[in-house]
């Protein structure tokens, strides 16, 4: 496999990446990338293979055939010799390192305080010292707007706060891509205008590659490099959110707009 096939210049790439649940195919032969640094948009039906997309990349799944990269290397193989066989656990972990995800549920250590929450993988994963993970820690609690609230637990905290906090724990492993499910759709509009703005201001101060699956179609198009719409585990357009929005070429994705503006 050559240099450019293995998606060398990509953050990440999906090469003919098909994904079944029993008979249920989810993505179905699916190619993209994503180049370093873009915000791209995941957009589509409930069933349409958004989450999946970033729960392989999590490996919290395997793909059946295909393969996926991330900067470059392969996810979940190794080559030896002229294939590609399945990584050991040692590759998997190094890979995820790369990744961080932000759920749906926040899923914060309800012991721990807020910086304890934030600090506890750099330590215990990548083995930074507890002064440095403090330091950064505090610095990303204040970026997202919690500087004051170190000592708190997770309880004592809005769910927007709880959100903005596993923002945080997130960006505190540094890695290359950062992915976002549906992080605002426990909140009540108040509280997810707080955490799309944090989001808007790392989208806008740093280079980190963020792939997001969102219904805030506002928030998608004002941070996103490129919209996909999702149909039946296929992209059905991929183009920047103005054009989308404005005018999209397919009656489906028509139809998911007008539905979704319907809901707000």
């Amino acid at each position: 496999m050559s240099a450019s096939e293995s998606g060398t210049s990509d953050m990440i790439r999906f090469d003919r990446v098909v994904k079944r649940f029993g008979d249920n195919v989810v993505l179905d032969e699916l190619d993209f990338a994503v180049r370093p640094g873009q915000r791209v948009t995941l957009i589509g039906p409930s069933g349409s293979g958004k989450t999946t997309i970033l729960r392989l990349l999590m490996t919290l799944e395997r793909v059946n055939s295909g393969t996926i990269f991330v900067g470059g290397e392969c996810l979940t193989h190794v080559r030896r010799g002229d294939q590609l066989v399945p990584a050991d656990e040692k590759h998997l972990r190094r890979m995820r390192r790369r990744i961080g995800m932000v759920f749906q549920q926040f899923n914060l250590f309800p012991n721990m305080r807020v910086l304890r929450n934030v600090t506890e993988a750099p330590i215990h994963v990548l083995g930074r010292s507890a002064q440095d993970a403090q330091r950064q820690a505090r610095e990303l609690l204040e970026m997202v707007g919690l500087g004051d609230k170190l000592d708190a637990y997770p309880s004592e905290l809005s769910g927007g706060q709880q959100q903005r906090v596993a923002i945080a724990r997130a960006l505190a492993m540094s890695p290359d891509v950062l992915l976002l499910d549906e992080i605002t759709s426990a909140l009540d509009p108040e509280l997810a205008a707080e955490v799309l703005d944090v989001l808007r201001d790392l989208a806008r101060t740093t280079d980190i590659t963020m792939l997001c699956v969102t219904h805030a179609m506002k928030f998608a198009r004002d941070v996103s490099d490129r919209v996909l719409m999702f149909d039946r585990g296929k992209i059905i357009e991929d183009k920047p959110p103005d054009e989308l929005f404005e005018a999209p070429e397919h009656e489906r994705t028509r139809k998911f707009l007008r539905s979704i503006l319907e809901e707000t």
